[in-house]
């Protein structure tokens, strides 16, 4: 099983800027491109919160399972 993060579609979507995303949810550039670069091992709830709240999405834009059994 494969959860895939999609934050650079969003992001692309509503044409923000990993800085400026950074800035908006008050953590750093590198943990957030650790999440957009699919290689974070977890994501606190108030982190996806704030994502979802400024990209005005659902964390179903955001991830999206893959089951590699297939």
């Amino acid at each position: 099983m494969s959860i895939i993060v999609n934050l650079d579609v969003m992001m692309a979507k509503r044409k923000i800027s990993l800085k400026d995303l950074a800035e908006k949810i008050d953590i750093t550039n590198a943990n957030l491109s650790i999440l957009k670069n699919n290689r974070a091992k977890a994501v606190r709830f108030s982190t996806l919160n704030e994502i979802c709240k400024v990209l005005e999405c659902q964390p179903g834009d955001i991830f999206e399972y893959i089951d590699d059994d297939e």
